[in-house]
Order: C-alpha cells, then sequence, then structure tokens
C-alpha cells in the first residue's frame, strides 16, 4: 500500500566536508564530526531545532535500530551513507547511500541498521 507512494527518488547526494548550519549566521560545522567516525551504537545529533521543524543528523550500527512508533509531523529521511530496512505502515524497504523517503504523520514506522549508516531526518511540523 505505501511503497510505491514514499520512496520517492534516487540522486546523488554530495554534502561538503564542511557545510554551513542553518542554527546561527556564519556557523560552519562537519556534519559527520557531530556524532564522530566511529559508530558502535546508536548516536543522534541536532544541527536545528525551532517552532517550524527540526533537522536531526543519526548514525547507526549494523543491527542497531529504533522500535516502531509514530510521530504527529510528516518527516523527510535522507540516507546519506551506508544502508537501512525502513518499514512504514507495516511495508518494508531497503534504502541506501542517496535515497530518500516520506514517513507521513501518524503512520508507524521503525528502522533497522543492515550495515552502519547514517541519515539526516527533517521534521516539519504543521
Amino acid at each position: 500500500m505505501f511503497a510505491g507512494r514514499f520512496r520517492h527518488f534516487k540522486a546523488q547526494l554530495h554534502i561538503p566536508a564542511c557545510q554551513r548550519l542553518l542554527n546561527g549566521p556564519k556557523q560552519v560545522g562537519d556534519l559527520f564530526g557531530m556524532i564522530g567516525g566511529l559508530i558502535c551504537k546508536a548516536v543522534s545529533k541536532t544541527v536545528i531545532e525551532n517552532g517550524g521543524g527540526n533537522v536531526s543528523l543519526f548514525a547507526f550500527a549494523k543491527g542497531q535500530g529504533l522500535s516502531e512508533h509514530s510521530a504527529p509531523f510528516d518527516a523527510l529521511v535522507q540516507i546519506i551513507e551506508g544502508e537501512a530496512e525502513i518499514k512504514i505502515g507495516g511495508v518494508a524497504q531497503k534504502l541506501s547511500a542517496g535515497e530518500s523517503v516520506i514517513m507521513p504523520a501518524n503512520v508507524p514506522h521503525a528502522l533497522s541498521a543492515t550495515q552502519n549508516f547514517k541519515m539526516l531526518l527533517t521534521m516539519i511540523r504543521k
């Protein structure tokens, strides 16, 4: 039911080693450096958060994940590195670097790292 609807595109994703962050004027940061290079567990770091939503960077070691839950807002997941299985509304799909998926509000979702992976999560509040 959801598989074709939520897997939107695969594109080249190039994130420079040093990128301007959106949490303040003239602040520059290394997105990967925010969560460290060695992944042995699940790690997250908020890049920006305000009344309109938030952007968070996550890193998961192989076998780690998030159990099924839902959120009251739509969220965009962008896989930056590695591979994960993401289940949305009971439908599992494997995503790898450069792929994105939208997790709609109030639809149960879960994820599991099939290998070490990093993702950027953008949640927009209505």
